[in-house]
């Protein structure tokens, strides 16, 4: 940055730094002191910030960006001293099921079956590693293959098949990919069971994980401190209690276990400024207001269609990968106001950690005489997160003094990076170092206005890249094709397709030597251990959610005699947790040589229906084309069914599905869409 920024940066805050007299006007400003001392002990320790991959197929879009702009992407969120710099990845154990915005697949779809190949959390994590050797990797499933249940919608009735699942995929993270997993949970965001979690210990130090620790429940704080509290030999296979969206406070019961306490999972916010401002609050006041020493973003990158439900609640966006274009946004930035000036292991100090004039501070030391204080005044209307509702507050402009006791007496200078959220001017000043603070005998004054975050560190090594732009933005390519001709794919989901219900994986259909060999298969045939309402029926979409009028062509193979079924369909309007209510025009044929065209994915909407003579195990070709308030219907490129008329939606992606949760293939996809 030169002279003339830095300068203008100074100018711009109307810094009074040092404890010269005050400016023009200061006298308005509420003053307070707050002594910074180790001399009496240190805080918790710092186990860093993280992000969550899945949950369900956020980084889905991010496998298929070109190079170099995945490379980019990875950077900004894991390099160190760089961008986000995270600390902590967390990924969903897939297990086949709708878990948010997708479906992610599981290493064990049925079982007498493993792969440690399939979706794309082994290849995120290996690239976090790649770059930041030393992030902590947690793993956590949503949901189960419907094998680990036996029939019933609950994964603790064979508590031993469970543990034997998820002991596999951490064997399998270090024999496949050599990956070691740090920590594993338990079922996201759903009971617990004190039996299971035991067992689980015990299989984990069977195989000689011992070094893997147990988080619990990834819920609530209650019921599992009060539990952990009663049974001593749960609280002794614990080590994490992980809580969700605790709105930074936590309860007496979960102080009283002595455990480590994590917010992990929060933020869940769009990534404007807003979410931003949430961001920086909770980063800071989790610790201040509630002992957390981990806060956990989900999720780490929006890498999904926006439409889905939650759009846009990444740290960064990364949703069109036939563009290349991408955003590094706002919380990016706040989040390296934390991760680059601190590192797990680190501690936080005894200190209140409240402002007089609102907002809040923390400080943290290495042990060997560095110090990070973290200072955000983030007002209430803008740092508002999704949940849970924030109680009213008031920030005001205010100077702090800052003394420094203990082992940090004999600081004599602080390297300051400033952020400021412009709300009222749109023009928001993020991540920027600004003149260094001179310690004037252990004292330091500082004036600060709202919605800023301050880091003031002995560290150096702060930076913020100035990366190449990403090419500007396109929409989904309106003529689309794939084929599915890959012999050796890098990833198991064709690129772009967004699975909703079910798995759809790229397969080699030894027995067809013509022309469908490589297709795309609908692997799931059992409805699994569901986190959310899946869909009885299979779905992945593609494509523009804004197409109106487009003709969709693929080639279908049911493999289900009798009861089989495949679809086509358009102006699909619905996913991730939302998928049961899927309406759209869906072009549907059946084994028993039936067609029907619906206008929900339920297939109970019935536009037209009639004889197609369409069989099973064998190939055919459907078109649909949809134009204005009209569709018709095309098998094997002659006409089916035409002139049905169409009332909503007006718009939506295109799809492929099946009848139910069965074997079937599809072919030589295309869309041409307006």
């Amino acid at each position: 940055m030169g002279c003339a920024a830095l300068l203008w940066g100074w100018l711009l805050l109307g810094c009074s730094w040092g404890l010269g007299p005050p400016g023009v006007g200061a006298a308005a400003l509420s003053t307070a002191t707050y002594v910074l001392d180790d001399a009496g002990g240190l805080g918790r320790q710092f186990d860093g910030i993280g992000a969550v991959s899945g949950g369900g197929a956020t980084s889905r879009l991010l496998v298929n960006y070109q190079e170099p702009y995945r490379s980019q992407i990875l950077d900004y969120l894991f390099k160190p001293n760089f961008g986000a710099s995270l600390h902590i990845l967390k990924v969903e154990i897939g297990g086949d099921a709708q878990s948010t915005d997708g479906t992610e697949p599981s290493h064990m779809h049925y079982e007498n079956d493993e792969n440690y190949f399939r979706g794309y959390e082994w290849w995120l994590m290996k690239e976090a590693k790649k770059r930041n050797p030393k992030i902590k990797l947690i793993g956590l499933p949503w949901t189960f293959p419907a094998w680990i249940g036996k029939g019933e919608n609950w994964p603790y009735d064979y508590p031993d098949v469970t543990a034997y699942y998820i002991v596999s995929w951490i064997l399998g993270a270090k024999q496949y990919h050599d990956l070691d997993i740090d920590y594993i949970g338990i079922w996201n965001e759903r009971a617990f069971s004190s039996k299971y979690i035991k067992l689980l210990r015990y299989t984990l130090d069977k195989h000689g994980l011992q070094q893997v620790r147990i988080i619990a429940s990834d819920r609530l704080w209650e019921p599992i401190s009060f539990v952990l509290l009663l049974d001593s030999e749960l609280h002794g296979v614990v080590d994490v209690i992980g809580a969700h969206y605790p709105g930074t406070k936590t309860v007496p019961n979960a102080l009283l276990t002595k455990k480590k306490l994590w917010s992990s999972e929060d933020y869940s916010t769009f990534n404007d400024e807003v979410g931003a401002g949430c961001w920086a609050r909770i980063l800071n006041q989790n610790y201040v207001n509630g002992n957390m020493t981990a806060t956990i973003a989900w999720n780490l990158v929006a890498s999904y269609y926006e439409e889905l439900p939650f759009g846009r609640c990444g740290l960064m966006t990364a949703q069109e990968p036939w563009s290349g274009h991408y955003k590094v946004e706002a919380p990016i930035w706040i989040t390296a106001h934390t991760t680059q000036f601190t590192q797990p292991g680190w501690s936080y100090l005894q200190v209140d950690g409240h402002l007089e004039g609102g907002g809040s501070f923390v400080a943290l030391t290495d042990g060997l005489g560095n110090l990070t204080i973290i200072i955000e005044t983030m007002t209430h209307n803008h740092s508002q997160c999704i949940r849970p509702p924030l109680l009213h507050f008031s920030v005001t402009p205010q100077r702090a003094t800052f003394y420094l006791k203990g082992s940090f007496y004999m600081v004599e200078t602080l390297q300051v990076w400033h952020s400021r959220l412009g709300f009222e001017s749109g023009n928001s000043s993020l991540f920027q170092q600004l003149h260094p603070v001179k310690v004037w005998k252990g004292s330091f004054s500082l004036d600060l206005n709202v919605d800023e975050v301050y880091t003031l560190t002995t560290l150096k090594t702060g930076q913020k890249c100035g990366c190449p732009e990403p090419p500007p933005p396109q929409p989904f390519p309106s003529n689309y094709k794939d084929d599915f001709n890959i012999r050796n794919p890098p990833f198991s989901e064709a690129p772009n397709f967004a699975d909703q219900t079910g798995v759809f994986e790229y397969f080699i259909n030894a027995s067809d030597p013509g022309d469908h060999v490589f297709t795309l298969r609908q692997v799931v045939v059992q409805r699994p251990i569901t986190w959310a309402s899946d869909a009885d029926q299979t779905i992945s979409l593609i494509g523009n959610f804004q197409w109106v009028n487009m003709t969709v062509t693929c080639d279908i193979y049911i493999e289900n005699q009798r009861d089989g079924g495949v679809f086509i369909a358009g102006r699909v309007d619905n996913g991730g947790i939302y998928v049961r209510r899927t309406k759209g025009v869906f072009f549907w044929v059946f084994a028993d040589g039936t067609y029907r065209v619906t206008s929900d994915l339920a297939g109970e909407e019935i536009l037209m229906k009639g004889l197609s003579g369409v069989r099973d195990n064998v190939w055919h070709t459907l078109t649909l084309n949809i134009q204005g308030t009209s569709a018709s219907g095309l098998l094997n490129g002659y006409p089916l069914w035409e002139n049905v008329t169409i009332s909503k939606p007006s718009n939506g992606w295109a799809a492929i599905g099946t009848r139910s949760f069965e074997f079937a293939q599809f072919d030589n996809f295309h869309v041409e869409a307006s």
